[in-house]
């Protein structure tokens, strides 16, 4: 599945849930997001809820921003490095995340990084439209 396919589809099934959401407050709406009470009421909003799993691992873990508005991407790749095709990046360069480097592709791990999850961070720069906040993170087409 390629950056644009899983962004697309995981920003409706984003959408969906906000739809259901409609009567509460921001607020509200963050606290929703939080790992424990999205693995009971929406399962299939990520694969890892079936088995109570964390993509991060960290205490109080918000899945609102389960995709990073720092997170770049260009399923065409942006640019070559040496032999290697870079296909996405962090715009913040966060102390935490690093670099998958394969024969020929680097792509960005966000897996040590955890900026896009706690409640405050996702206070800064809600939007009830995911895409919107997330508009910056698709390549300029």
């Amino acid at each position: 599945m390629s950056y644009s396919s899983w962004f697309q589809a995981h920003g409706e099934k984003h959408k969906a849930i906000m739809e259901k959401l409609t009567t509460l407050n921001d607020e509200e709406v963050i606290a929703y997001f939080r790992f424990e009470n999205m693995v009971e009421k929406e399962p299939d909003f990520c694969p890892l809820y079936k088995e109570n799993k964390k993509c991060h691992d960290m205490k109080e873990l918000n899945c609102y921003l389960c995709a990073c508005p720092n997170f770049r991407f260009d399923d065409k790749g942006f640019k070559k490095v040496e032999n290697k095709t870079l296909y996405s990046t962090c715009n913040i360069d966060s102390k935490d995340g690093s670099q998958y480097i394969s024969d020929d592709a680097i792509h960005q791990n966000c897996a040590g990084c955890g900026v896009p999850h706690h409640d405050a961070y996702i206070k800064k720069v809600f939007d009830r439209d995911w895409f919107k906040i997330m508009q910056k993170v698709l390549p300029k087409v």
